[in-house]
């Protein structure tokens, strides 16, 4: 039986640039499923058609066990949708935007305005409840954002890289919203460039690439397919990172990256503890000073570039830079008829 979000075949074009090439997804009820990839890669496209802001060329789709195509009313009375872009009423004020939202979810007066203090408290927005949303900063606009797709509690929640921008306080605030929704029941797919996000929140990982699904587990799982341990060198003097990864090279059994800046040196490798000792060893013969050595587990930096070929790339905070998820994506991401969307 499929979950509660399901994809089959889906496909979708824009002129020359096909975003989205036969994308599969199933996320059982409950669930978070974290959705990964670089830029462009077709993270937002995929949301956009679940959440039936974008009609796929091909494929079809089920959401809450409602088909996308066939019945998209009844889908958006069943989810909940924080875009890539705060899509707020910038002439209202915070309390007036989410009171705005729960009378069109239909919910009456008194219990609008009850939900939205609620929200307000919870997003840590309470102090600047009767300020107009033009003066709020981009975190807070984001938090507003965020506090309007939880206006009503769906079964089923979309959020496209819900913490940019988002201070490290009102980033672990917001994971444990997260955690509490899914308790109860919710069920999360998750867009994030911030793979610590996907490994906290996420009980599965899609990795997503050229509208392709290339990858798809538990984060333990896809680190596994990754390869063993990394040994991680920190040369004192940046002059010797030739050195370094001649060094490690010889003990590796992958190919050495290199953080210049840092002067970091990372090789996956075979025979833990024992290894690091030949390490350093081998180092300190060459005349290699170190300032720090380590050896840990793949991380989710290590199969995200092992997979795609680059490390993930964070978003600007204030939305600039969007790629080939769609041609448009970024214009109609910011349109106000988003938000009115969402509470259809």
């Amino acid at each position: 039986m499929p979950g509660a979000i399901y994809a089959e075949g889906l496909v979708k074009n824009f002129g020359d640039v096909r975003a989205l090439d036969g994308v599969d997804l199933d996320v059982p009820e409950g669930t978070v499923l974290g959705l990964l990839g670089p830029n462009g890669a077709g993270k937002t496209t995929t949301v956009r058609v679940l959440t039936t802001l974008l009609q796929p060329d091909s494929g079809r789709a089920q959401v809450a066990g409602i088909d996308v195509l066939k019945q998209p009313n009844e889908v958006r009375r069943s989810i909940g949708l924080s875009g890539q872009f705060a899509a707020v009423d910038e002439l209202l004020t915070g309390r007036e935007n989410l009171t705005m939202v729960g009378r069109l979810y239909q919910m009456n007066a008194k219990a609008a305005k009850a939900r939205a203090d609620e929200l307000l408290e919870r997003f840590n927005l309470a102090d600047a409840a009767d300020r107009l949303a033009k003066t709020y900063s981009g975190g807070m606009r984001r938090r507003l954002d965020l506090a309007a797709a939880l206006v009503v509690s769906p079964p089923v929640m979309f959020m496209d890289e819900p913490t940019t921008g988002l201070d490290p306080r009102n980033r672990q605030a917001l994971w444990q919203i997260i955690q509490d929704l899914v308790a109860g029941g919710t069920t999360l797919l998750l867009t994030t460039q911030y793979l610590e996000e996907a490994d906290h929140l996420a009980h599965d990982i899609c990795v997503i690439d050229h509208g392709r699904v290339i990858a798809r587990g538990t984060a333990d799982q896809l680190k596994a397919q990754t390869g063993g341990e990394r040994v991680e060198v920190v040369v004192h003097e940046r002059a010797h990172i030739p050195v370094g990864v001649e060094v490690l090279r010889g003990r590796g059994v992958g190919e050495v990256a290199v953080e210049e800046h840092t002067r970091k040196l990372t090789v996956p490798v075979l025979g833990g503890a024992k290894l690091l000792a030949d390490v350093i060893r081998d180092l300190d013969d060459r005349g290699v000073e170190i300032d720090d050595i380590g050896l840990r587990r793949p991380t989710l930096d290590d199969v995200f570039i092992s997979l795609t070929g680059h490390a993930a790339e964070v978003a600007p905070a204030n939305g600039a830079g969007a790629t080939a998820d769609g041609k448009d994506a970024a214009k109609d991401a910011q349109d106000p008829k988003d938000s009115k969307e969402r509470a259809k």
